[in-house]
């Protein structure tokens, strides 16, 4: 069963007249846009990238040279390649 609310106090209604001529518009200042953005790479950036370019390029040939020098990031590779690829019996 529905009860009937008797005390409902309204809310004053805001004038947007005078809320909006008490405040003052912003102005945004822009600055002109120059065609051209750029970004420098310290030197240690550089050889990382250099490096990972470099180990990208290498051929299966190369890395089991590598792994069986003792170059553990090599010899990870070609374990996680040797779990992808099961050999068919």
């Amino acid at each position: 069963m529905s009860t009937a609310v008797s005390s409902v106090t309204p809310t004053p209604a805001v004038d947007q007249a005078t809320s909006k001529s008490s405040q003052k518009p912003s102005q945004a200042v822009t600055q002109p846009v120059t065609g051209t953005d750029s970004v420098q790479l310290s030197t240690g950036s550089q050889a990382a990238a250099a490096a990972a370019l470099q180990e990208a390029r290498e051929t299966p040939t190369q890395t089991a040279q590598e792994a069986s020098q003792g170059d553990l990031q090599a010899q990870q590779l070609l374990a996680s390649e040797a779990a992808a690829n099961p050999v068919a019996r």
